[in-house]
């Protein structure tokens, strides 16, 4: 069990696998084939319970090092019953990473968003971001305890998140969500950078927390919100394009391209308490620019209308991270993964 991996006969905080903090590599047997594929947790579904971590690097600690150990403390035991998915701050993996574990044309959240009327969606960059997923609230908790543990001293924790399903598939505005969202076979084409470019095999993940205004929002009618969404909310069917509104959120949020459709794939869920709660936007691409036009339509940077829903949700926060291979990730964590052997 997880438990007995991370808590010693006391229960103090221990690890039978603690990073070796070395300049040369310990793992000496890995062997990998150099398939440039995306961490598995970004596809992995049926997960209930989510902690989202966002880190910053401590002053003066060596970066290749703290990125390092990063990467290494996701390689988890595959019987902890948790998934982790690990993203770090784009300006900071093009300088540890070698550049072909670097994906092309990708950029942090470094200044606010602005729209129409003086609207902005606000730039929280980080240094680091960790997704620990579960189908158990204590796993998520004892798995996320133990990351954030192997990182002490190099990394302190700016932000927690507590993400949780609602009715499975809905958010706390009551209409499904991912209604979009590519098929399980389809996926993981579309948050993997396509072999041979750059960075093949990592993603680039949008991460926002959207605090709703319960009140406003509860006080419109079914119909008014079905307008605002552009969806009906029992069974989430595309109003008709001569109903829909040009500002509902469907219709701010497709993005094309030579009239095709380019898809994303969104891995949100419901964070907060009863009189404060929201949605995190969790959204994976293999290219940036798919996600940061959504969010130029959403807020009219486009010349179009401002998405309707944002006049019932606030974005809080707003970062980018490249998601690197696993292939990408192995390179640097290797020094600081221990041996099986000792």
């Amino acid at each position: 069990m997880l438990y007995r991996l991370l808590r010693g006969s006391e229960g103090e905080a221990v690890c039978s696998k603690t990073p070796a903090r070395v300049s040369e590599p310990l793992h000496k047997g890995i062997t990998h084939n150099g398939t440039m594929t995306h961490q598995s947790g970004i596809t992995a579904l049926g997960t209930t319970d989510h902690v989202y971590l966002e880190l910053d690097l401590v002053q003066g600690k060596d970066l290749r090092e703290a990125i390092g150990l990063l990467a290494a403390a996701i390689n988890l035991p595959t019987t902890v019953g948790a998934n982790a998915v690990v993203g770090v701050r784009p300006e900071l993996w093009a300088k540890v990473s070698d550049a072909q574990h670097v994906p092309n044309d990708v950029h942090g959240f470094n200044e606010p968003l602005k729209g129409t009327d003086g609207y902005e969606m606000p730039a929280t960059q980080h240094d680091a971001w960790v997704w620990v997923a579960s189908f158990s609230r204590s796993q998520a908790f004892e798995v996320s305890s133990y990351i954030l543990k192997q990182l002490k001293g190099y990394f302190k924790l700016a932000d927690e998140t507590v993400g949780w399903a609602y009715e499975i598939n809905r958010d706390l505005t009551g209409f499904e969500d991912g209604t979009e969202n590519p098929g399980a076979l389809e996926a993981p084409g579309l948050v993997g950078v396509p072999a041979g470019q750059p960075g093949a095999g990592s993603s680039v993940l949008l991460f926002q927390k959207w605090s709703h205004r319960i009140r406003e929002w509860s006080n419109l009618s079914v119909d008014r919100q079905q307008d605002v969404i552009g969806r009906t909310k029992q069974d989430s069917v595309e109003l008709p394009d001569d109903v829909k509104p040009d500002s509902s959120h469907v219709s701010r949020t497709v993005v094309e391209r030579d009239g095709e459709e380019q898809e994303v794939f969104r891995r949100n869920t419901s964070y907060g308490e009863l009189e404060n709660h929201g949605t995190t936007f969790v959204g994976f691409s293999f290219e940036q620019w798919r996600l940061e036009e959504m969010l130029r339509q959403m807020a009219g940077a486009d010349g179009g209308p401002r998405d309707a829903l944002t006049y019932f949700t606030d974005a809080e926060t707003g970062s980018w991270y490249v998601c690197p291979s696993v292939a990408g990730l192995l390179a640097i964590a290797e020094p600081f993964m221990e041996d099986d052997d000792d």
